[in-house]
């Protein structure tokens, strides 16, 4: 592999397996994950981090923090400011109780893995400084499902900020995976006071990078990288701010991309519409390439 395309050792035996119709998809579980932003006066930088080698699924590719739903992120007590639930159900294809959930994943998760909280004591504000040994204590307890994020913001007495979020675009772990995800990514500028740091015990190195460094990176196959990952990254290119790339998040189409495979004349070709660069074929009975 040239690039820095990622990939399990599996995918052909299980694409295969899909295409011949002996292998059963199963349902994607909801998620969220941010592209945390910051300017650098020359243009974007991304917070990204690095999965430990360890991790079963996508060890050592850099990916940003999130993760998926917590069947309590729907609790109808969370503390919310910004664009309502409604407003976010129209934008996110789903219904009022869903659409909190995924924002509250989002800004929790962020929390969880880089220390960053999009809340404040007010609509209006953003707390400041989040490390010390309380909020430690706090954001463990989060991460053990001890505490629910509305009971987190209640005893904080802070306000989820639903409107320093923008929804950029959503993709669903192909259907030969045996763990799925429906993941919408947003976007998010680091709030003034606040600062990054490895919380997460998946990663084992975070860096802020410029989206175009981090693609020459994973184009010389030095950064290993997932197909969502590489495009939201090109798709960060054209911007020259945080501010650029969160008013044009209102724009964004957020139809979800899944990987298809289909039989192609002794192959099995699997495909992600629209990105055309991640197309992989594979021999009947052989290994994958580009």
């Amino acid at each position: 592999m040239a690039n820095g395309q990622w990939f399990p050792p599996d995918w052909p035996d299980r694409v295969r397996a899909l295409a011949d119709g002996t292998l059963t998809p199963v349902a994607p579980r909801r998620a969220a994950t941010v592209m945390l932003l910051r300017d650098t006066g020359t243009g974007p930088a991304v917070h990204m981090l690095r999965r430990r080698a360890s991790m079963a699924f996508a060890g050592g590719a850099y990916a940003y923090p999130g993760g998926g739903v917590d069947p309590r992120d729907d609790d109808q007590q969370v503390r919310w400011a910004g664009p309502t639930r409604a407003w976010w159900a129209g934008r996110l294809g789903v219904d009022d109780a869903a659409a909190q959930a995924i924002v509250c994943a989002a800004v929790r998760e962020t929390y969880e893995e880089a220390g960053v909280l999009l809340a404040g004591p007010g609509p209006d504000s953003v707390v400041g400084d989040t490390t010390g040994a309380d909020w430690e204590t706090d954001r463990a307890a989060l991460v053990a499902r001890e505490l629910s994020f509305a009971e987190f913001l209640d005893r904080r007495g802070l306000t989820l900020r639903s409107d320093l979020l923008g929804a950029w675009t959503r993709w669903i772990t192909p259907e030969f995976e045996p763990r799925r995800y429906d993941t919408w990514f947003f976007v998010a500028a680091l709030p003034e006071g606040q600062r990054t740091r490895n919380a997460s015990t998946e990663a084992d190195r975070t860096v802020w990078i410029r989206p175009a460094d981090a693609l020459s990176g994973y184009d010389e196959g030095e950064l290993l990288m997932m197909p969502p990952t590489v495009a939201t990254l090109r798709q960060l290119l054209p911007f020259g701010s945080p501010a650029q790339v969160l008013k044009a998040a209102g724009e964004r189409d957020l139809t979800p991309v899944l990987a298809r495979a289909r039989p192609v004349d002794g192959e099995v070709v699997l495909s992600w519409p629209g990105h055309d660069e991640f197309t992989l074929r594979i021999p009947v009975g052989g290994a994958a390439s580009a």
